[in-house]
């Protein structure tokens, strides 16, 4: 980590990349935004520019958690920019199907709605990669071409890894095709083993649409190197991604890794304040003996995929290294019980491979954290994380600035709280009543009254620090210019600037615990387009005060 950062106190921007609403995305950000995205935060003196997990996903139905995926060894297809890829240069059908007149009725409907529609937009963006995928196809034969040869290079560097989960696309949508349970496990049996005969078969007599999935990888590969390159180039530490905790159970690494995934069980939380009956995350545990006995193959594969583009990593509830809550699959977090894991093997290869990459690790330490925890994480170079709304004294009073970590980075709010305009408008209490998240009136009338506690005690910290006058009624905009002032006093070495507060937004992207047919969590788009956020005065003038205090 010191060498990497080099006793900066840099800041960063963050954002949910799919939440990006911009005039050239197809109803959802995708990695053209992302570029726009580091130019723009580069220009502003930023570190870094923080990104959610883009690991693949069914884009459909339940399946558009960035933290429940079907892979967090390759990416989603959905961020795709398909109008800047290489081959629509020489595919006239291509370039017709997205002028037409049902093409771009359908684009104007997707770009003008509130909320993200994954599964029509994928189908969009399906239908031309489709072509795009044929028109490659052709140009193969021309062996010479620089095109082919950077596509071979990147099948032997992915290797078995991609052939395994293109073959597991291929089967997933033939089997859905069929009107079959969506999860492999309902396969026919011999489907479900990835080494079957009739396996193998099947690469053999679908091999164009196992080859589709491995396209698509690899155009998103250079998609997202090309996003990478401009960060490296721009910014000191460059793109930083997040790494999810575990996968779907009914995905492609539980079935490519079949075996290493334990059976019938779910990780969690056990009960606490936040939670009176605890957290089923609905996700399968990798079993530590497992993982062990095949020499962390699984989880080398992970770093150096999350690294390939990043040179900062945030690894989602980073406590899973040392231990997991694991709960029998349909029950409370009140069933459940803590299981060990091999914390210093798999800390020693994330350390080891962060040295070869020169990367910063970011440890998601929120929650239930065992004893010692942070210290371990200091040993190891690996930073912390501090949130804002967590960040009080044992009497519930918000820190001051010189006592937060020196080593850690400081957020005022994560995916799963609201922003600060929401916060202080009380939208996530009201959209959870709406949602029915509370089972009695007393409950949501507590949680507004716990909220005003906690607004007066901001913003007496605030005004303790000249940043507020205390004496006069605030607005969500000068909270946000104060709050970012207050946390790039801190000692951090990083300071992430969520990309929602600047817009002003007030909706969560996630209510946790609450289901998506209560509210459309992953879905809600940006209000303020890209290209007017950074052209917006308020924005930039948070970010002024940050550069002025952190410099």
């Amino acid at each position: 980590m010191e060498e990497a950062l080099s006793d900066r106190r840099g800041f960063g921007l963050w954002c949910n990349l799919y939440s990006v609403n911009s005039t050239n995305n197809w109803g959802i950000g995708d990695l053209s935004d992302l570029r726009k995205l580091v130019k723009w935060a580069s220009q502003q003196g930023a570190t870094f520019l923080g990104v959610n997990p883009l690991h693949a996903l069914r884009n459909r139905g339940y399946g558009i958690s960035p933290y429940s995926p079907l892979s967090r060894l390759f990416a989603n297809e959905i961020y795709l920019d398909v109008t800047a890829i290489p081959e629509l240069a020489d595919c006239p059908s291509a370039r017709s199907l997205i002028e037409s007149q049902e093409y771009t009725t359908e684009l104007e409907r997707l770009c003008r709605a509130e909320y993200i529609d994954y599964e029509a937009v994928t189908g969009l963006k399906r239908r031309v990669l489709k072509l795009l995928h044929q028109a490659f196809i052709e140009r193969q034969s021309q062996q010479g071409t620089s095109r082919n040869a950077e596509f071979r290079r990147f099948l032997q560097q992915a290797g078995s890894d991609l052939e395994c989960y293109a073959t597991f696309r291929a089967l997933d949508e033939f089997f859905s095709w069929q009107k079959s349970h969506p999860s492999w496990d309902r396969w026919p049996e011999p489907y479900r083993h990835s080494d079957s005969a009739q396996v193998a078969q099947f690469q053999t007599e679908h091999h164009r649409e196992v080859d589709f999935h491995r396209y698509v990888q690899f155009e998103l590969d250079r998609q997202l190197d090309s996003a990478a390159n401009d960060a490296r180039a721009a910014m000191p530490l460059g793109i930083y991604g997040d790494l999810a905790l575990s996968s779907d159970i009914s995905g492609a690494d539980a079935w490519c890794y079949r075996g290493l995934f334990a059976p019938g069980i779910c990780i969690g939380a056990p009960p606490d304040d936040f939670s009176s009956d605890g957290q089923n995350w609905g996700l399968p545990p990798v079993i530590p003996q497992r993982l062990r006995s095949d020499g962390y193959k699984y989880w080398i594969g992970l770093v150096r995929a999350a690294l390939r583009h990043a040179a900062c990593l945030r690894i989602d509830h980073v406590m899973g290294l040392l231990r997991q809550f694991w709960i029998p699959t349909g029950l409370s977090g009140e069933h459940g019980a803590y299981v060990r894991y091999p914390v210093n093997d798999l800390l020693g290869i994330l350390a080891l491979e962060s040295r070869r990459n020169r990367a910063v690790i970011v440890g998601e330490d929120l929650g239930t954290v065992p004893r010692g925890f942070e210290a371990r994480l200091a040993r190891w170079g690996i930073l912390s994380s501090r949130v804002l709304y967590f960040e009080r004294n044992r009497k519930g009073t918000f820190r001051a600035s010189r006592h937060y970590s020196k080593r850690a980075m400081v957020m005022a709010n994560t995916h799963d709280q609201a922003p600060l305009a929401g916060y202080w408008q009380d939208r996530d209490l009201t959209l959870r009543d709406q949602a029915g998240a509370y089972a009695q009136q007393r409950e949501y009338e507590a949680a507004q009254v716990e909220r005003e506690r906690e607004r007066r005690s901001l913003c007496r910290r605030l005004a303790k620090e000249g940043l507020l006058d205390a004496d006069r009624a605030v607005n969500p905009a000068q909270v946000i210019r104060a709050t970012y002032s207050f946390l790039a006093r801190t000692p951090a070495p990083l300071l992430g600037i969520s990309l929602d507060d600047l817009a002003g937004e007030t909706d969560p992207i996630n209510l946790p615990s609450v289901v998506n047919e209560q509210y459309p969590n992953w879905s809600r788009k940006m209000k303020t387009t890209l290209e007017k956020l950074t052209q917006d005065a308020t924005a930039t003038k948070v970010l002024d005060l940050v550069r002025r205090e952190r410099s």
